[in-house]
Formats: C-alpha cells, sequence, structure tokens
C-alpha cells in the first residue's frame, strides 16, 4: 500500500510517495525511513525504489520525494542547491511527525551519492534523524570535486566554470547553466542508472553549492546515533575515498563496509550481499 502526498517545503511543494510497510496493521506505529535520491534525479529511480522495497519487507514505512527542482518537485529548474534539500528532508521530517501511524522518534535517513551526503548533514544538524545510511556518499564538497575532475587542466577548468558563473551572474542577473557532466561526470556505461527525468542541466549555483558543502562537520553531532557508511570498492563517480575519510572523522558506532562487483548506484541493483549488511544493521540499530 502507498500514498501519494505533497509536502510544503521552502514555499514550494515536494512530491512524495509513501509506502506502507509488508506487515502494517492499523492502530499501530511504525519507524520509517526517508529515502533520498541522488544529484538531479528524482524519487523513480531504481537507487530510492529498491532500498523503499527492502525496508517496507523488513517492516518500516518508506518515503521517496523529489528534492526541490527535481522531479514532479517545484522549485526553479536547474536550481538545485544543498542547502535547499537540507530544509526539503527536515521538512519531510516534520510532516511524517504528524502522522498517526509513524513513530515520530524512529525516523532515520537512508541516502545515495548526493542524497547520502544530504543525509549526514541533516542527520548532524537535526536531532529528531534517528539513524542515517549512506551509500556512496561524500563528506567534503571541494576534495570530492577534486577526485572527480582528475587530469591535467580539469580541475582548473572546473574552478574557471565557477568564476565565469558569478561573472554571468552579476551581468545578467540570472545563473549560468552548465550541463550535469561538467559538474559530476558520469562514465558512458553508468549513466543508463539515471532515471527518466532527471535534470541535466544546472545553474553554476549548484556546483558552487556543492563545492562549499562539508558533511563531515556534522559527523561529530550525529554521535551516538549511529551511521552505516557504503561504498562500491571501485567507484567510478564518487571516488570511494570520501566513505573512508568520514569513517576516520566519525564518532561511534559507525560501520564502513566497501563492496566488490557494485558500481556507483549499488542502492538500486539489489545486491544480496548490501542488503544483507543493511538488513543486520538495522536489526542491531533501528529495528523495526
Amino acid at each position: 500500500m502507498q500514498q501519494n502526498l505533497l509536502i510544503p517545503s521552502n514555499g514550494i511543494e515536494l512530491s512524495a510517495v509513501l509506502h506502507y510497510p509488508a506487515n502494517y496493521s492499523e492502530g499501530k506505529q511504525y519507524p520509517c525511513i526517508i529515502v533520498l535520491h541522488g544529484f538531479g534525479s528524482n524519487k523513480d529511480g531504481a537507487n530510492v525504489q529498491v532500498p523503499c522495497a527492502l525496508y517496507n519487507r523488513l517492516g518500516y514505512f518508506a518515503l521517496r520525494f523529489d528534492m526541490q527542482s527535481c522531479g514532479q518537485s517545484g522549485g526553479q529548474p536547474g536550481m538545485v542547491l544543498c542547502t535547499d534539500q537540507v530544509q526539503n528532508t527536515k521538512d519531510v521530517i516534520t510532516y511524517l511527525q504528524s502522522r498517526q501511524e509513524i513513530n515520530s522518534q524512529k525516523i532515520a535517513l537512508s541516502g545515495s551519492s548526493f542524497g547520502a551526503a544530504v543525509s549526514i548533514y541533516t542527520g548532524g544538524d537535526d536531532p529528531r534523524v534517528a539513524a542515517v545510511i549512506s551509500a556512496g556518499g561524500w563528506g567534503n564538497g571541494d576534495r570530492k570535486l577534486q577526485g572527480q575532475h582528475p587530469g591535467e587542466g580539469a580541475w582548473e577548468k572546473f574552478l574557471k566554470m565557477l568564476e565565469l558563473g558569478k561573472a554571468y551572474r552579476a551581468k545578467h542577473g540570472q545563473p549560468m547553466m552548465v550541463s550535469r557532466y561538467d559538474i559530476v561526470p558520469i562514465p558512458a556505461h553508468l549513466r543508463q542508472g539515471l532515471p527518466g527525468n532527471s535534470v541535466m542541466d544546472f545553474a553554476v549555483d549548484t556546483a558552487q553549492s556543492i563545492f562549499d558543502f562539508m558533511p563531515e562537520n556534522k559527523l561529530a553531532d550525529l554521535a551516538p546515533r549511529p551511521l552505516l557508511l557504503l561504498h562500491a570498492a571501485i567507484d567510478s563517480v564518487t571516488p570511494t575515498s570520501e566513505s573512508i575519510e568520514m569513517f576516520k572523522k566519525a564518532k561511534k558506532p559507525t560501520e564502513l563496509h566497501l563492496f566488490d562487483d557494485v558500481e556507483h548506484f549499488m542502492m538500486g541493483e539489489a545486491d544480496p550481499r548490501v542488503e544483507s549488511v543493511i538488513t543486520q544493521w538495522l536489526a542491531k540499530y533501528f529495528p523495526a
């Protein structure tokens, strides 16, 4: 059973879907896991729907939603900002706490890539978050972007794009738009992992927002609430070192798992090893 929703946030409406747990019984309260999509993606991607189905089977409510300016949610096209996504997530938590069938003290976040970074930051910034699952996430925008733009002159080209974007806005009063792959390169063989209707052109302001975003600075505030870090051992999009660096900085209880034979869109692959780790971790740290 599922319910389509419109949730107010930042003066716009977020398109969302609430999935009921497989063992749902009226009159009881259940924990809920909010599943956050990646960069310019949306709630219909496999990286969102597959984990939602897993959480439902395990006895959790699961909510997926389109971030501001993504999918079917409101917002300026291409203007995807980290701070907006954090606020969107907080507003979704507020909505869920108003639902009688959801335990308001047991709301967790699960995110992939950009959504993982937002999950970690929001978890550290908002004490209402009970636990965080990060898959292919990152903790330092500057560092991770440098890792995504290797090679001679690539990082200098990226920094030049940021400067051109500032000059363009100052001159024209509106953002300069660039391709998503100028911000976050994705190898051609992985691009099918993006769901239909993904945002393909972004304001340079988005790139600057990512550059400035530092979820790792919120890790100390997240503890002692539990954190699970998942990453592909070889990730062709977000450097695997990002999760390793966050593990070094995080406090207990934190676990880090690296998986071979999966890629950046690992949460959409229904990999039995990944799902087994998540299932066991939830049973220990965030039981249904």
